[in-house]
């Protein structure tokens, strides 16, 4: 019986030198966004803005963005306390399609131009990671903080406003 070596990469080149990044629980970018917080976890310097990721809490009985679909990210969700509300659409934002509730350890995967919302309609505080590929839609949640200020509540003009520029766009009503 012949027996099959597989080949391997060329390893006998130079090892790269890429630093690791390292985020500790303690730190990272934090800044309030209305009622949510946010803490920046990788802004895609690191990853010639192949990824970026953020931290979000979403405080007890708080909705999320207007219903909405990316043009050129796809993002992802892993809850990490509490529970947070999914909810996707096929048509108008008044005709939700499907709700899902993911509770710590789910995980979500929206793709590019997958309609969706989320919330957190529960008494606790809850948490998630997002991920975004590219990692450019990052820069959206510091423009929006820009937008409403420091303690203010979050409206949907301002969202729409920002959404706008991260080639985001809101559902029809």
């Amino acid at each position: 019986m012949a027996s099959i070596e597989a080949e391997g990469p060329d390893v006998s080149g130079e090892v790269p030198q890429v630093p690791i990044n390292f985020v500790p629980a303690t730190e990272g970018e934090t800044f309030a966004l209305g009622q949510l917080t946010i803490r920046i976890m990788e802004d895609g310097s690191r990853t010639d803005n192949r990824i970026g990721t953020v931290e979000l809490t979403v405080p007890a009985n708080t909705s999320g963005p207007p219903p909405h679909w990316h043009e050129m990210h796809d993002e992802t969700f892993l809850v990490t306390e509490g529970t947070i509300r999914f909810t996707w659409y096929t048509a108008r934002a008044s005709e939700p399609t499907k709700t899902v509730d993911a509770h710590a350890g789910d995980y979500v995967v929206v793709p590019v131009r997958a309609p969706h919302t989320f919330s957190n309609p529960t008494d606790k505080q809850a948490k998630f990671v997002n991920t975004f590929t590219p990692a450019f839609y990052v820069n959206y949640f510091k423009l929006l903080a820009k937008y409403i200020g420091d303690g203010k509540v979050m409206t949907p003009e301002a969202n729409k406003k920002a959404m706008a520029s991260y080639a985001t766009i809101p559902l029809p009503k």
